[in-house]
Parts: C-alpha cells; sequence; structure tokens
C-alpha cells in the first residue's frame, strides 16, 4: 500500500455513520489510498449520553492517534477545538450515510486531487524533505 491517511467513521453498525461523536459507540478506521481501502482498527467505547461530560471525549480522541479526521453526524464545539488542536479534521455527514460510499468518495478525492484540509492532511503526515531548498539554491534564489 503506498503512502495512505487514516480516517475514523462513528458508528454502531461498522456499515454506517450513524453516531455523534462524543456518544459514539465506536469507531471504524481505515487507511485509505488511491487504490486501497483496509480496515485497520475498531475501537469500542460502549453506550455513552450525550451529557456534555467532557472526560470521555479524552479517550475518542486518544483513539484517533494518527487519523486525519473523523466522521461523524454531529460533533460539539469543545470536541472540534480538542480535534483541530490534534491534526483531526472532524466531517458531518447526513444521517445514515454508508462507510463505503464515504470511503469511494475520499479515493476520488485523491485521485482528483484533494481538497484544502485533506492536501493539509496528507502532507502533514508526509517526512520533511531536507533537500527542499536545493533546488531553490542552485538556481541563485535570494531573500
Amino acid at each position: 500500500m503506498k503512502a495512505s491517511i487514516k480516517v475514523a467513521f462513528a458508528t454502531s453498525d461498522m456499515k454506517h455513520v450513524d453516531q455523534h461523536f462524543g456518544a459514539a459507540q465506536s469507531f471504524a478506521i481505515y487507511a485509505v489510498d488511491m487504490d486501497h481501502v483496509c480496515m485497520v482498527e475498531a475501537s469500542e467505547f460502549g453506550r455513552l449520553d450525550m451529557d456534555g461530560n467532557e472526560d470521555k471525549l479524552a479517550a475518542k480522541i486518544a483513539a484517533l492517534d494518527g487519523c486525519v479526521a473523523v466522521y461523524s453526524q454531529a460533533v460539539g464545539a469543545s470536541a472540534i477545538s480538542q480535534l483541530k488542536a490534534k491534526g483531526v479534521q472532524p466531517v458531518k455527514v447526513s444521517p445514515g450515510a454508508e462507510i463505503n460510499d464515504l470511503l469511494e468518495s475520499l479515493q476520488d478525492e485523491l485521485r482528483q486531487g484533494p481538497s484544502s484540509w485533506l492536501a493539509k492532511a496528507i502532507a502533514a503526515t508526509m517526512p520533511v524533505d531536507p533537500a527542499r531548498f536545493d533546488e531553490m539554491e542552485a538556481e541563485g534564489w535570494e531573500e
């Protein structure tokens, strides 16, 4: 598999995005590149109430380590700021959206040229090339 990105889906059945981020019973986590999709993990949390309790967010955000996005039906403001601080883009989808459809559309976007948030996420996963300025220097670039 080429360089891939990891994305998570808030789901109760591993087929649909049918959960609010904070009350999600589980996340289906996939590695995605232009040609392949591979489920890498299913994080289970059990039943949680949407009660505004911030403590439950820490475990969810930790489960998203390495993910560039999390798809859910809704995300609270506090969760959004915590996710963005960890470099995870929250993506709100319509109720009952199918994970397979979302994965296909993500692959199409990778093939056609990613949107701004996805391009940033991909760049953040790439190692920094120490030779990235050599070409400019060879051309006689000056400040």
